[in-house]
């Protein structure tokens, strides 16, 4: 309740919900600006629902948990949450937390590349539809997941940090933990599991970063 308070002090309009299926059904009938989430919520954990959403959307994900531990706060990052808070917490941090995590949501990325289309074999990427098709099958991602794929299929062989990637992709105004890419990469190597004729591969390079190789005799045209 004092949450909603003081978030509608400040303009902002608050929808509630009181469990996790309420919540997750709420989010996807309504997509918000940002979800502010409890992770212990009734009949569904703020872990099922952070993964759910996270599934579809790229949308801001504040965690709220009475968990203090590293290993939890990991945990949390490591399902797609985008910042951490552990109660008890100053309403004034709370607010500030929420505000940076609206600014930097407006930063919306773009593909960084030279050209509108990338076709390797049977996949294209096409960032003027931000569609993704693979023999002619869409491939769903995230606006976040599309322009991540974009920058690194558009640099074949190149080995990327994930301070690297974060600028690219993220932006120089994204301050969040460098995680955030190793979960980005997780979620678009399952997306391709179903997949077996796909032209390339997301090699991680342990201790460096992530890079993308093309199948064997396969090009990339632009």
């Amino acid at each position: 309740m004092t949450l909603r308070y003081n978030l509608a002090a400040k303009g902002f309009v608050v929808s509630e919900a009181a469990s996790g299926p309420q919540g997750l059904e709420l989010a996807r009938a309504k997509p918000p600006d940002l979800v502010v989430l409890d992770l212990m919520l009734p009949e569904l954990s703020g872990e099922e629902v952070c993964r759910a959403i996270r599934a579809g959307s790229d949308v801001p994900i504040l965690m709220l948990t009475a968990r203090a531990g590293e290993s939890d706060k990991v945990a949390g990052l490591g399902l797609g949450a985008d910042d951490y808070m552990t109660k008890p917490f100053g309403i004034r941090e709370f607010m500030a937390r929420v505000e940076a995590l609206l600014r930097r949501s407006e930063l919306v990325p773009q593909p960084q590349s030279d050209g509108e289309r990338l076709q390797v074999a049977g996949f294209i990427l096409d960032a003027s539809s931000r569609r993704a098709t693979l023999d002619q099958r869409e491939v769903k991602m995230s606006p976040r997941e599309f322009c991540l794929l974009f920058f690194m299929l558009g640099n074949p062989g190149r080995v990327h940090s994930r301070e690297a990637l974060l600028r690219a992709v993220w932006g120089a105004e994204f301050h969040g933990d460098s995680k955030t890419v190793a979960v980005h990469i997780r979620w678009l190597r399952e997306k391709f599991e179903a997949f077996p004729t796909l032209p390339f591969r997301i090699n991680t390079v342990f201790g460096v970063g992530y890079r993308v190789d093309l199948a064997p005799g396969v090009q990339l045209l632009r």
